[in-house]
């Protein structure tokens, strides 16, 4: 089951990758360059005139919404959307044509503070211009790909561009409203050499990352450790397994942890690379889970023996962390699919059926451990009342 997992996994973010193309053709431009953007099947083609340093570009982007907006921008100082200069494209609340509005996108909008307005960009921007594919039957729906055009006059040796882009649910009035959340939107940033064409390592590197924390924490925090457990709870009352049920449970339990520590430190890091990009529920519950994973194997060292006074504390405080901890990093796991964007994705499907498969093993047994419970009361009592003799053996389990 976990290698399924592991392969739905590597093939839905594989197709994600693949999905996208870019083109260097227009129906009223060629460009000499193109590429294809790391989030929402995006790309961008342009032509650089490095005698008059004028870049001629295409923006490639796709509405999520018939009401909905596609823009893309230039941050002249930094790789982030504060301080972006964009052009925005959304359907007319009159007329309901394709229009492109140039908006600067300062700290407020991100704030939120008050509703984003359209004004003159402070870049040297030549031209702009924007078109739907497939012509002037084309109309904007989800789904519908939108072309925006522009051309801009650079600083002299200027050659690495940090673009940036996005899309919106809605618009009211004129004012394009706040983007989706989810990891795709909120790194939606690359910066580019027009000369070479080549893009910077880091956004690879992020979503590399990304994809590591989310495989290596499913499997930790969301399989092995409910497994861990489960072994605890039901292996324990086998007498015939001894001491081999807690050595099992150990083993498990810290392969977990261990694990569960690589993916909490890829995660830490991948906080460090993407800098205003913030999960504040999702960074919660990890920071949670973690402590309390943390203070689960520190226990070990602090367990006392069966006949000291301070056993029965011990065991009820390992019982509460331990459960505490499980629940903690599943619910974890399925915020992390929403912060990935695989809500709806074959990799979350995967997780879905592995773990309703090991809560109906733990229902079977749960079950068949009050069939042996009940049964053995009932021999006790006839026992008791002299109705029965000898000792039964029975199978050894009990709960």
């Amino acid at each position: 089951m976990l290698l399924l997992f592991l392969f739905f996994v590597l093939f839905s973010h594989l197709h994600t990758a693949f999905s996208a193309h870019c083109t260097t053709t227009t129906a009223t431009k060629t460009f000499q360059k193109c590429m294809t953007l790391p989030t929402q099947q995006a790309s961008i083609a342009w032509t650089f005139h490095a005698h008059n340093a004028t870049l001629d570009l295409c923006f490639f982007g796709t509405f999520i919404s018939p009401s909905g907006w596609v823009g893309w921008g230039i941050n002249p100082t930094s790789a982030e959307m504060t301080g972006t200069r964009a052009l925005v494209a959304f359907p007319d609340p009159n007329s309901g044509q394709l229009l492109l509005l140039p908006y600067i996108l300062d700290p407020t909008v991100k704030l939120q503070k008050s509703p984003l307005l359209s004004r003159p960009l402070d870049i040297n921007l030549i031209s702009s211009s924007a078109t739907l594919y497939g012509g002037k039957m084309a109309t904007i729906h989800n789904g519908a790909t939108v072309q925006i055009f522009a051309t801009l006059k650079l600083a002299p040796n200027k050659t690495k561009i940090h673009h940036v882009w996005n899309r919106g649910l809605y618009v009211q009035g004129y004012s394009p409203t706040i983007h989706p959340t989810t990891s795709n939107d909120l790194s939606s940033i690359a910066t580019i050499d027009i000369m070479s064409g080549s893009t910077a390592v880091q956004h690879s590197n992020v979503k590399t990352l990304r994809t590591v924390h989310g495989i290596i924490n499913a499997i930790s925090w969301g399989v092995l450790l409910p497994i861990g457990a489960v072994t605890a709870r039901y292996l324990r009352h086998i007498q015939a397994l001894g001491p081999s049920w807690f050595y099992a449970h150990s083993g498990i339990q810290l392969c977990a942890f261990f694990l569960g520590t690589v993916g909490f430190a890829i995660g830490i890091r991948l906080g460090e690379l993407s800098p205003g990009v913030t999960y504040g529920l999702h960074r919660k519950l990890g920071f949670t889970a973690f402590c309390l994973g943390a203070l689960q194997t520190l226990a070990l060292l602090f367990r006392p023996k069966t006949t000291h006074k301070f056993r029965k504390y011990w065991k009820s405080y390992h019982h509460f962390v331990g459960y505490a901890c499980v629940v903690l990093g599943v619910v974890n796991v399925f915020q992390g699919f929403e912060v990935m964007g695989q809500g709806r994705s074959y990799s979350k499907l995967a997780y879905c059926l592995c773990l309703s498969s090991l809560i109906g093993v733990c229902i079977a047994l749960e079950v068949n451990s009050w069939v042996i419970f009940c049964r053995k009361a009932k021999e006790d009592k006839l026992r008791r009342e002299g109705l029965i003799g000898g000792s039964d053996k029975g199978s050894g389990i009990h709960s």
